[in-house]
């Protein structure tokens, strides 16, 4: 009773707030790197609509995650926390009923708005059903051919359900709608890996896609003995071993990807159909990176910029000329999304939420600079992938890996080095910036694990 209450008089000041709230919209990519569209310079891969989003909304070039598995990630994102705070490091753990009142959807909901949830839950394996007003969401990672081969694609049924969330929304109400989709990520139990849709079969014929640098056998060489065991290294072998896997895996990957747009092109569609498009914000962003082969590796959870960055664009009709089409190069992260998506509504964000709102950044108003940040991984699926943690800041990258032994450590320059090819931690030239970075991980652990939710959040100084 006390919680209705509360949510009650929440919702009443976040309507008063602003009445002419829009209605939002959250696209979210599973596997998505950053580089992996063509408004962030990938001259292959197709995306034209997404693209079109950036040239309308803004860019933050320079976006992380706190976390780089999905459902960790996921969980940042919902409740604007690193995982250190909702402990969410586990695929069956679920959010307490306490979280999820204070999860970003659910304040929406209960500030008003109709809310949607379709694809990839991902936190916990109890469905939410009857904390949205239309739901369609699964358990796990789902399949690309629900029905079985041949049938309808997964993408494309997402689409499907999307515009008959649009088509069905009450017109009296704000709605926000999450669309979480399973593409990029591969089909972990099919031997092809990634399974895109017939129709963008033939999509990259003829091109050939560039090998990174950093795949040759030298950099998985550099990496310790439980790296080079890990499963990214098991999975390289199924999706990237050999030449003819490698142009085959990231040609499908690209198409997965390409569906999604055609996603949102039908999205856009649909809004302006309904008159929504000019009242509704947009935002498209990815849970974690992947590698494609750099380091000698597959999937993600390390610290290396594939595995970290992903894409982030907000698109908002309320903006003018001055801001839309415009890119921060600023560092952005997954906890800033919750921030983001209530101060699009209005609302305030509660004192738990660690991450900031991108508005005054976007719209260039004074906004605090990160100076660094703090990555973790703890999921480490019974020893296949090797715990993590480090600090990352615009020039500076250090990360440890707690249960290889000896403990391994990585510094990088990445205004010198950006493709992360030459550790300095064993340099006699940098053991000051070594143990810099060594104490400002050590201040982060401090300053996350003493805050109790209760006065707002600062990263420390």
């Amino acid at each position: 009773m006390q919680r209705r209450t509360f949510l009650g008089s929440f919702a009443a000041s976040a309507l008063a707030q602003r009445a002419d709230r829009p209605n939002i919209i959250f696209l979210l990519t599973d596997d998505q790197r950053w580089d992996s569209l063509g408004c962030m310079g990938n001259r292959i891969v197709r995306s034209p609509n997404i693209d079109k989003l950036a040239e309308q909304g803004v860019t933050f070039e320079n976006h992380f995650v706190t976390t780089a598995i999905c459902m960790t990630s996921r969980a940042s994102i919902f409740t604007g926390q690193w995982a250190r705070k909702h402990g969410v490091n586990a695929f069956a753990t679920a959010f307490t009923e306490q979280q999820y009142a204070r999860t970003c959807p659910m304040l929406l909901r209960a500030a008003g708005y109709h809310t949607g949830f379709i694809g990839k839950w991902g936190v916990g394996n109890a469905m939410p059903r009857d904390r949205f007003d239309y739901w369609k969401g699964f358990p796990g990672q789902g399949k690309y051919f629900p029905d079985g081969e041949p049938g309808k694609h997964l993408t494309e049924l997402m689409g499907d359900q999307a515009l008959e969330f649009l088509g069905g929304a009450p017109r009296d109400k704000r709605f926000c709608l999450s669309v979480s989709f399973k593409a990029a990520h591969v089909q972990d139990e099919d031997p092809r890996q990634f399974l895109p849709s017939p129709a963008t079969g033939h999509t990259y014929d003829g091109v050939t896609i560039p090998v990174p640098k950093t795949a040759s056998p030298r950099y998985i060489a550099m990496l310790p003995p439980e790296i080079q065991r890990s499963e990214n290294r098991r999975r390289w072998a199924v999706r990237f071993g050999t030449p003819e896997l490698y142009q085959a895996s990231v040609k499908n990957y690209y198409r997965l990807i390409t569906e999604v747009d055609m996603v949102v092109e039908r999205i856009r569609k649909q809004l302006a159909a309904i008159g929504a498009y000019h009242n509704t914000v947009i935002v498209f962003s990815g849970d974690n990176g992947f590698y494609l082969g750099e380091h000698g590796l597959a999937g993600k959870w390390f610290a290396h910029e594939e595995s970290i960055r992903v894409p982030m664009i907000v698109y908002d009709p309320r903006w003018g000329a001055g801001v839309r089409g415009s890119r921060r190069k600023e560092m952005t992260l997954n906890v800033d999304i919750a921030p983001t998506l209530l101060e699009a509504a209005g609302i305030a964000p509660p004192v738990e939420m660690q991450g900031r709102s991108l508005y005054p950044l976007a719209e260039g108003k004074s906004a605090a600079r990160r100076k660094d940040w703090y990555y973790e991984h703890e999921f480490t699926a019974a020893g296949w992938i090797p715990p993590s943690e480090g600090v990352r800041s615009e020039r500076w990258k250090y990360a440890r890996y707690t249960a290889t032994k000896p403990e391994f450590e990585e510094l990088y320059d990445l205004g010198a080095d950006p493709l992360e090819e030459r550790n300095l931690a064993k340099s006699a030239a940098h053991a000051a910036q070594l143990a810099e970075m060594r104490k400002r991980r050590d201040t982060w652990v401090k300053g996350l694990d003493a805050w109790d939710g209760r006065t707002p959040w600062r990263d420390p100084a």
